[in-house]
């Protein structure tokens, strides 16, 4: 899978990111905002590849160090978008086999640390909840300017919902015309319920027919383009991602 450090800095879908990243700089003008969350509502809504990709987006910041955490303990997947392996990762640390170092990749020249889940727990839910992960979280802030954590989708299971609470700021992922609007309300209820504190939604797999904004499918998922394609093909292929106020 392409992340946008691979694709050319002026690609519509670096641009998309980057306007995310200012709605996201901007919600934290009173720098209380270091832990971001990111969750959706179901599975296969592009959650853990926009986690990924934000991070990426913020590393390029002057200055600031990101980490990216894989606190799915149930279906971790950042390990595969950057094509790594989980065989260590976060659940050493809290049990105490391994140092963050002895664990930790560091990528983008150092300025985007990548943890990983490690060998999946039993018992996730229970895991999260623990007073060791919220040290864990706690110390996490003192090394890193944002952290953003990639969390099972919050209709399926409750790990989001229990995450938010160790986090800043949620983002809402929401699949365009893949997810029923009254599930997608009934997952932003379960966040508020908890008083999490939603930064907006990421609109995902939108189709646009303004050519202002959106991207080929191909040019982002590393296919070749083997001939023009017609208006009527473009309109088709076309993909927009934006945020908005939840």
């Amino acid at each position: 899978m392409k992340t946008i450090d691979r694709l050319d800095g002026k690609s519509p879908i670096v641009e998309a990111y980057r306007s995310i990243r200012t709605n996201i700089e901007y919600a934290n003008l009173d720098k209380k905002l270091k832990v971001i969350l990111v969750t959706s509502t179901q599975q296969n809504e592009g959650k853990s590849t926009i986690t990924a990709n934000l991070a990426i987006s913020f590393s390029s910041l002057q200055d600031k160090k990101i980490l990216l955490i894989d606190g799915d303990l149930r279906n971790p997947s950042l390990h595969r978008i950057f094509e790594l392996s989980n065989s260590k990762g976060m659940m050493d640390v809290l049990k105490g086999d391994k140092t963050l170092d002895k664990v930790i990749y560091h990528l983008q020249k150092g300025k985007l640390d990548l943890l990983t889940t490690g060998i999946m727990p039993p018992n996730p839910g229970e895991v999260l909840v623990t007073d060791r992960m919220k040290s864990f979280i706690e110390q996490m802030r003192e090394d890193y300017d944002y952290i953003f954590i990639d969390s099972p989708p919050v209709g399926i299971v409750s790990d989001a919902s229990v995450l938010s609470q160790l986090s800043d700021g949620v983002v809402f992922v929401i699949s365009s015309g893949e997810v029923e609007m009254d599930f997608a309300k009934l997952a932003k209820e379960k966040l508020m319920n908890v008083d999490a504190k939603i930064l907006g939604a990421v609109l995902n797999k939108y189709e646009s027919h303004n050519s202002d904004y959106g991207y080929y499918y191909g040019e982002y998922y590393g296919q070749k383009k083997k001939k023009k394609l017609s208006k009527k093909n473009i309109f088709k292929r076309k993909k927009r991602l934006k945020i908005k106020k939840a």
